[in-house]
Parts: C-alpha cells; structure tokens; sequence
C-alpha cells in the first residue's frame, strides 16, 4: 500500500487521484490521506498578513517525516525552493500549461476590461506584472480556493479573476475562461504548472515506485527556475516570475523582478538571456541553449543562476533588497 497525503481542496484531490490512478495502472494499491494544511485553515486572511512559506506543505512535510504517509503530491511551485534534507523530489511528472489566466464572466479578455474594473488575485507577481501593462485597473486582495473565486467573480464583486491555467485546465473549467497570458505579459510563477511527488530522502522503494511518472525536460525546466529563484534569494518577500520552456533550438528562460509596492507600477525588471550577436553584442532576448549541452540538473542550475545574475544587472537588486524587509507576501 502506497498512502498519499494531499490537501483536500478539489483542485488538490485531481492531482493526488491523478497520481493515484497512474500508480494503480502500474499494479500498486493506493490510499489517500486528506492533511489540512495552515492554508486551508486561513482562508479569510491575506497572504501579506499570515506569509506563505511552507502554509501549504508543513502539516504535509510533518505527516510524511512521521511515516503516516509515504509522498505527497504537490504544486511544485508551493514548495521552496531548498528542500529539508530529509525530502526529496522523486518524480515530476509532465507539466501542463504554466500560464496565468484570465478568468471573466462579462470581458472577452485583459485588454477588454474597463477602466477601473476590478481585477481579483492575491499574488503580488500577478499584480504587479499586470498593472505595468494596465494602472488604469483596480487590483484586489482574492483568496480561496477555485470553486470559492469564481463564486465571487460570479456574485460580481471583482470583473475579472487571475487563475493559473493548469488549475482550470485540471479541473475542467473554461466557460469564463478568456484569456492566457504569454510570459512576456506575465510571467507565471516558478514551477508553475508542475506537479512535485515528495518521499523521504531514505525511502527508496517509494522513489523506485514512482520512477516512471518522472519527465526529464519537465525536471530540467523547472530545475532551471527554481534554481533562478534561488539565486536571486526565493525567500525575501519580492514578485519573481520566472519560466522555461524548450523551442526548436533549445531552452528558453525568462524573468522578471518586480517592486514589491502594492500599488507601484514601476520598478519592474524583466531580462530573458540571450545568445551573442555575431558582432559580439549581447542580446536581450531568448536564451537559447543548444540541446545537445544539456546534461541533467547541473546544466539546469546553471542557466538559471545565469538569469539570476542578467536580472541582478539589470536593476533587480535594489528591488529584491528592498522586498527582503517587507512582510511575507504572495508570489504564486
């Protein structure tokens, strides 16, 4: 018997039962154990007010350190960046789409809302991303899980919401759905989009189990972010959106470091690193890195601490010194 710990929101049970079932197929038997975690708990309170490090995974973490459940399954941009030793990452299963979403019942999409509609989601990395494209909007504390959103959206007290899309998608919910952004627009959150299956770092029956549910080009990628994220100081209190993704000539890494102001529409840093001109020119464009020098994680860490570094250059680092003394927000 494998036992799965999960969260027990719908969008949570999907994954975990995904997970399941996969694991089922393969001739193992599987439970699922339900965890509410400090997240679920604090639902009415917003995320600059109670932080999000480890809201969503503590309770979890301390059920699988205590052997009552053998992995978790996890967004794996809910977990930090450095896990405790005593965890690891068995598998990360193909990734679904990591973009953010616009959700709106009355809007045909983010360029269609009115002057001064208000926009619902209580990621700063959202807001900030967005209000440099449209300050003219009015960007709303939003929090629940997605079933509780689109009711609000549905009584009307926001014009619009911003989901991710992989939740959607998942969940199987796309009537309102109008738009998904690109990451020049917005750039989701790393790891978004992902799954994580978290076992103990000792446990390698479990880790063997699960070994064929791992992606490669999904690890690499989000390798890369997380290892950007990193770099740059994942636990100060600053809007990071950072993604990779693979085209015909291999990997492309974007980011973006935002003022943390909850109002400010400045202060924005965006770089994707990019190859040499043939004059020998940098180019502030797609990083892309042959896939033939692609060589596991190590080659993932580096890209992304390549970026972290553009993005230190270009102006992030007053930005992130700055978020390091504010209180504990959003960047999901």
């Amino acid at each position: 018997m494998i036992r799965i710990g999960s969260r027990g929101s719908a969008l949570a049970l999907w994954q975990a039962n995904h997970i399941a079932d996969a694991l089922r197929g393969a001739g193992r038997e599987v439970s699922i154990e339900i965890i509410r975690t400090t997240g679920d708990r604090l639902q009415s309170v917003s995320f600059a007010e109670v932080g999000t490090k480890g809201m969503f995974t503590k309770e979890i973490e301390e059920a699988l350190a205590e052997e009552r459940i053998d992995l978790a399954v996890h967004s794996l941009k809910d977990l930090p960046t450095i896990l405790d030793p005593a965890f690891t990452l068995a598998a990360i299963p193909p990734r679904a789409d990591p973009s953010d979403a616009l959700v709106s019942r009355d809007y045909a999409g983010f360029a269609s809302l009115p002057a001064g509609a208000r926009v619902g989601t209580s990621s700063l990395r959202r807001q900030t991303q967005l209000r440099a494209q449209r300050p003219d909007l009015e960007y709303v504390e939003f929090r629940g899980n997605v079933d509780t959103r689109l009711r609000k959206l549905g009584e009307g007290q926001v014009e619009a919401i911003v989901l991710a899309s992989a939740g959607l998608d998942r969940l199987g919910i796309s009537e309102w759905l109008r738009e998904r952004f690109t990451s020049l627009v917005l750039c989701p959150a790393a790891g978004q989009g992902a799954l994580a299956i978290e076992t103990r770092a000792a446990d390698r029956a479990t880790a063997e189990a699960l070994a064929f549910l791992d992606d490669a080009q999904t690890r690499f990628a989000v390798t890369a972010e997380r290892a950007a994220l990193a770099a740059l100081g994942g636990g100060c209190q600053v809007p990071i959106g950072i993604h990779c993704e693979r085209d015909a000539s291999g990997w492309m890494l974007t980011g973006v470091v935002a003022s943390a102001g909850p109002h400010s529409a400045t202060g924005l840093v965006r770089v994707q690193v990019g190859h040499q001109h043939a004059e020998g020119e940098p180019v502030l464009g797609y990083s892309r890195v042959p896939v033939s020098i692609i060589q596991g994680d190590s080659a993932a860490r580096a890209l992304g601490e390549r970026l972290a570094a553009k993005l230190i250059d270009q102006g992030a680092g007053p930005l992130l010194r700055v978020g390091a003394h504010r209180p504990a927000t959003a960047s999901a």
